[in-house]
């Protein structure tokens, strides 16, 4: 069977390096705001060349603490809405509503399957405070026209950027593109933690301040607390271990492109869908999504031919029971027929040729 993703062999190259760094935070007798967690701030902030990082505990805490931090600055208040794409992760949308604020869904471009620029202006009114934008899959989901937007209607643009360490543009990199970024480094992303662990980028200092205190409890200065905060705080341990993989992320991307490369130029059955580049991105492929209207019966003759293949994602967050509560309109119903096919640093070609194969003779 090929492996959609085998995160033992992934971090097998970083094993040594791994352990030492383990060792190091073990010996060190402190785990928790220290050195380590300094350090990958440093390095993160200067790989997405943004003035600030803020370590924290994953991905989801990442965005709630971003629209907490503009609320604690009176930039938000409860009830305004927050624009989203419809077919992003439920995390994108958790972080809104646990904040008080209202999603509104916008449906994606079906050959990206990032935010569609040219339907976000019908939906904006007085209340609306923010785009949220999701790097879906790896590739940027930002252009000039969402730029506009922002400028015009005094919106904040904030980047999910959980899936597109890397990517690149018009020259700024994922993460330094919006007013601010949630990432995450759950350890199948491409810049994988060995556990929960996430981070904030920006280049607002108030911001910045706010964040690093809400992710302490809303503290500054131990038992001086000034918000009702959170306790996120990206630990020692997985903040060294981040350092290690950082180092060899660019090697990770260019992996990956070769594995799409490969895919998009030989994969040549008109059943089968393959997403779009777009020219003026740079995408790191997190994931390889293709679309099939027959997709149940293309995972399930996959699966017969040892390839492993996941949904991302199966259930819209508009359709989960918890959000049955808000308005539903039709949106486009990708989740019907996506299918993620295997693509990571460590696939080998006869693997590679044996999934091609496989999916031209469907």
């Amino acid at each position: 069977m090929i492996s959609f993703l085998d995160l033992r062999k992934v971090n097998s190259k970083f094993e040594k390096e791994l352990k030492d760094a383990a060792i190091r935070v073990i010996d060190s007798g402190y785990y928790l705001m220290g050195k380590e967690l300094s350090s990958f701030e440093e390095n993160y902030s200067k790989f997405c060349r943004t003035k600030f990082c803020i370590g924290v505990g994953n991905g989801l805490d990442a965005l709630r603490l971003i629209f907490k931090a503009y609320i604690e600055l009176g930039l938000m208040q409860k009830g305004d809405e927050i624009i989203v794409p419809a077919n992003t992760y439920i995390a994108s949308v958790l972080a809104i509503t646990d904040n008080a604020l209202k999603p509104v869904f916008v449906d994606p471009d079906e050959e990206t399957f990032n935010l569609d620029s040219n339907k976000i202006e019908k939906v904006i009114n007085s209340k609306t405070k923010a785009i949220l934008t999701v790097h879906l899959y790896g590739q940027i989901s930002a252009d000039q026209l969402m730029l506009k937007l922002c400028q015009k209607y005094n919106l904040k643009l904030i980047e999910d950027a959980a899936q597109s360490h890397g990517a690149e543009w018009e020259g700024r990199i994922s993460g330094g593109i919006g007013d601010a970024a949630a990432h995450s480094f759950y350890p199948g992303k491409n810049l994988g933690a060995l556990g929960d662990a996430g981070a904030v980028t920006t280049n607002d200092k108030k911001l910045a301040q706010v964040i690093s205190a809400l992710r302490n409890y809303g503290s500054h200065i131990k038992y001086k607390n000034k918000y009702q905060g959170l306790n996120s705080r990206l630990d020692e341990i997985q903040a060294a271990f981040l350092n290690v993989k950082l180092k060899y992320i660019n090697e990770d991307i260019e992996s990956r492109r070769f594995v799409a490369k490969y895919y998009l130029e030989n994969i040549k059955n008109k059943k089968v869908i393959l997403p779009k580049l777009l020219k003026e991105n740079q995408h790191v492929w997190h994931l390889f999504v293709i679309k099939s209207n027959k997709r149940d019966e293309l995972q399930k003759y996959l699966s017969e031919n040892k390839i492993e293949t996941l949904i991302h994602y199966p259930i819209s967050p508009y359709n989960q029971k918890c959000y049955e509560y808000l308005e539903h309109k039709s949106f486009n119903q990708l989740e019907d027929r996506i299918l993620s096919i295997p693509i990571n640093s460590i696939i080998c070609i006869d693997e590679l040729q044996h999934c091609v194969t496989t999916l031209n003779k469907f």
